[in-house]
C-alpha cells in the first residue's frame, strides 16, 4: 500500500518563504518520479512541480519557476517544495503524488498515488 503524507503547511504573510515535505512509504521510492499539485477553492487540481527518480531533472508551472523549488531525497524516501517570494495566489491545498515510472509528467492523470494534502495561506 502506497502512503504519501504532507507537512509543512500553514500561514504565512506575502513575500515568506516555506517548506513542504512529503513522505512516502509503500514502493520503492527511487524507482519513480514525484509530483506537487495544487488546489484552490473553486478551482481545478494544478500542476506546480515535478522532478524525476534521480532528482536529476524538474520541470515547474510557469507561475513558480524561479519561487519555488522540488527536490527528493531518496534516502529517506521524502520529497520536497521549497516555496519563496509567496504570494496570495499561492493560497491552496498542496498535493504530493507518484507515478509508476521515472520520467516527469505535468497532468495529474500521470499520477496514480496522492497524498491527503496540506494547506498553504497566503495573506496579503
Amino acid at each position: 500500500q502506497v502512503q504519501l503524507v504532507e507537512s509543512g503547511g500553514g500561514l504565512v504573510q506575502a513575500g515568506d518563504s516555506l517548506r513542504l515535505s512529503c513522505a512516502a512509504s509503500g514502493r520503492t521510492f527511487s524507482r519513480y518520479a514525484m509530483g506537487w499539485f495544487r488546489q484552490a477553492p473553486g478551482k481545478e487540481r494544478e500542476f506546480v512541480a515535478a522532478i524525476n527518480s534521480s532528482g536529476g531533472s524538474t520541470y515547474y508551472a510557469d507561475s513558480v519557476k524561479g519561487r519555488f523549488t522540488i527536490s527528493r531525497d531518496n534516502a529517506k524516501s521524502m520529497v520536497y517544495l521549497q516555496m519563496s517570494s509567496l504570494k496570495p495566489e499561492d493560497t491552496a491545498v498542496y498535493y504530493c503524488a507518484t507515478r509508476p515510472i521515472q520520467s516527469i509528467v505535468a497532468v495529474a492523470t500521470g499520477y496514480d498515488y496522492w497524498g491527503q494534502g496540506t494547506q498553504v495561506t497566503v495573506s496579503s
